[in-house]
């Protein structure tokens, strides 16, 4: 794997507080990584401006909403947010089929080709077969991943959002071709923080990850452009 294709699977999780910080860390960290993920707290904070300021220094954005409402009013938000030049946008596949089903025919039908891949959260890295039980979901946690992965395939979208431990069952359930993108990712110098269902890098990739969520182990380092570095030497060195 050249460096460059690693590189490219990092997504930077943009967890900062304002437009300064995010054009303090768009520019430290342009061509270290693939993409910034931009959130719930930033974008609630900052509006699109985030995304825009983001492309202003030549960054691919992640828009990471996790929209989840009716069919009708989420497939406008994703319309809204293939507006704005986002590479991936986000939706929770526990909106069901048809809402899935009804923002990626939304999405294709007013942007074809250009448009983003569209990703369906699964199950939220922190929760646990428990905090499942506690919202009346029996089912364990690798069945419903698999369960929403596949309810998400059928329905039009490109991929989904799913710890690292799942991605070999998504693989099996849903082909070769379809995106996984993976939270709960950790690098060996980082500590788990609070997520629950976690893998390196390297394991992650080696699984069958097309793209790693990476924040605390960049933005707390002491060096965050050599954190970034040790990361795609890890993917490198570990890559068949």
């Amino acid at each position: 794997m050249t460096p460059e294709a690693a590189r490219d699977k990092i997504i930077f999780a943009l967890d900062v507080n304002g437009l300064d910080d995010i054009e303090l860390w768009s520019e430290r960290l342009a061509g270290h990584v693939g993409m910034f993920k931009v959130g719930k707290e930033l974008f609630t904070a900052t509006g699109p401006e985030a995304v825009r300021l983001v492309q202003c220094h030549g960054g691919r954005v992640f828009l990471d909403l996790k929209y989840h409402d009716i069919p009708n009013t989420v497939a406008k938000a994703m319309v809204e947010a293939a507006r704005m030049g986002v590479q991936l946008a986000n939706l929770h596949a526990l909106g069901g089929e048809e809402m899935m089903a009804t923002a990626a025919s939304a999405v294709r039908k007013e942007f074809g080709d250009d448009r983003p891949k569209l990703l369906a959260v699964t199950v939220l890295t922190s929760s646990t077969e428990e905090t499942l039980r506690g919202v009346g979901i029996d089912r364990p946690v690798r069945d419903m991943v698999v369960r929403l992965a596949q309810l998400a395939r059928n329905a039009g979208m490109d991929g989904v959002v799913a710890s690292p431990l799942e991605i070999g069952l998504i693989r099996e359930a849903c082909g070769p071709d379809f995106l996984i993108v993976t939270p709960g990712v950790r690098p060996s110098f980082a500590a788990a923080d609070d997520q629950k269902r976690i893998m390196t890098p390297v394991e992650a990739v080696n699984e069958g990850a097309d793209y790693l969520v990476i924040g605390r182990p960049i933005a707390k380092a002491s060096d965050p452009v050599a954190a970034a570095r040790m990361i795609v030497d890890e993917i490198m060195a570990g890559a068949p």
